[in-house]
């Protein structure tokens, strides 16, 4: 049988490696699995023009590189944003979609207390850089959860790309097209992991609207993981279980 096929995009912070190094393992040698990193990190700043556009020529590059004509997509936080964005423009490449807790899906039916919470996402740029990622951290949460200081020593070189990145997605999240009607004609199955100590104003929301949009949903929630301890890093071998039955069941349907 031939090894399944998949694309995992990583979030706006960790890059691909050490975010899906656990979850690779835990799926097995029999899945094809591909962690690409985000083209907003292939310099020391952002592309000119960076939008979600750019991350799905980035997919292309590596489908046809590896000449994969259709796959199995997985993407987290930034990428999950990414991933609904290349399911919009080529669903037919896709051959299901798996989402950890996008860090948006589209303009439509927000509540207040989510369009409040993007406007205290919008003040983060008034912060200097030593406070925007922790503060970036605390709206992705609980008010109770208690977050990690940073490691000790020096951040790894790429850190310093990261507030950047975040703004730019934050930027373009702000006027990106993403059509709720083409999403809502894909026809096969989408997954995503919610955790249950994240901000359910945030991707709580986020999770609820897109149950509404696709007509093949399933949600599972990690209750004791947020945004920053999520399950492809902290419980591998269970989300593994979860996409691996998510994945069969699509090939299964194709056939």
């Amino acid at each position: 049988m031939e090894p399944k096929r998949v694309i995992l995009l990583p979030g706006s912070v960790l890059p691909a490696e050490p975010a899906y190094s656990g979850l690779i393992q835990a799926l097995g040698p029999d899945v094809n699995a591909v962690a690409t990193d985000l083209e907003l990190y292939a310099g020391d700043a952002p592309p000119p023009g960076w939008t979600l556009d750019t991350e799905i020529d980035g997919i292309l590059r590596e489908a046809d590189a590896r000449r994969w004509n259709s796959f199995h997509l997985l993407g987290y936080s930034g990428g999950g944003a990414v991933a609904l964005a290349f399911v919009a423009q080529h669903p037919d490449s896709v051959q299901s979609l798996a989402l950890l807790e996008p860090a948006w899906a589209g303009s439509w039916d927000w509540s207040p207390e989510h369009t409040r919470l993007w406007e205290e996402y919008d003040e983060l740029d008034l912060l200097p850089p030593d406070q925007f990622m922790s503060a970036f951290m605390r709206l992705g949460v609980k008010p109770d959860v208690v977050l990690p200081p940073p490691p000790a020593g020096d951040p790894p070189p790429w850190m310093g790309t990261r507030p950047a990145g975040i703004r730019a997605f934050m930027q373009t999240f702000k006027d990106y097209a993403l059509d709720r009607d083409k999403l809502a004609s894909f026809p096969r199955p989408v997954f995503l992991a919610l955790g249950g100590l994240s901000n359910p104003v945030d991707y709580g929301e986020v999770a609820e609207r897109l149950s509404k949009v696709f007509r093949d949903f399933r949600l599972e929630v990690f209750e004791d993981r947020h945004h920053f301890d999520p399950p492809h890093r902290i419980e591998p071998v269970r989300l593994a279980h979860m996409l691996r039955a998510h994945w069969d069941r699509a090939e299964k349907r194709a056939q």
